[in-house]
């Protein structure tokens, strides 16, 4: 009986632990990708390295952002964006 007792105490942690680590990071994964899917030219936003930046092409899975006073154009992997500012619609 103990040993049985014992693996159903560790399928147990091991389901808390599914959901309370697992679960959110794949929510946060999704939401994500959904994110970049969702860009177009215009959108503002900021990569993983803080650079803040307007999207002028996308292509493929490259973005190219425009940023700072002298429209320097940056070329970039769409996993490097971190989050994204809409533009307010009229």
């Amino acid at each position: 009986m103990g040993g049985i007792g014992f693996i159903i105490y560790i399928v147990f942690l091991v389901g808390i632990m599914y959901l309370l680590v697992f679960l959110p990071q794949r929510k946060r994964e999704k939401k994500m990708r959904e994110m970049i899917n969702s860009l177009k030219v215009g959108d503002k936003v900021v990569t993983i390295g803080g650079v803040y930046g307007k999207v002028i092409n996308i292509k493929d899975d490259e973005i190219t952002l425009e940023t700072g006073i002298e429209k320097t154009k940056l070329t970039l992997k769409n996993w490097a964006i971190k989050e994204a500012d809409k533009p307010i619609e009229a």
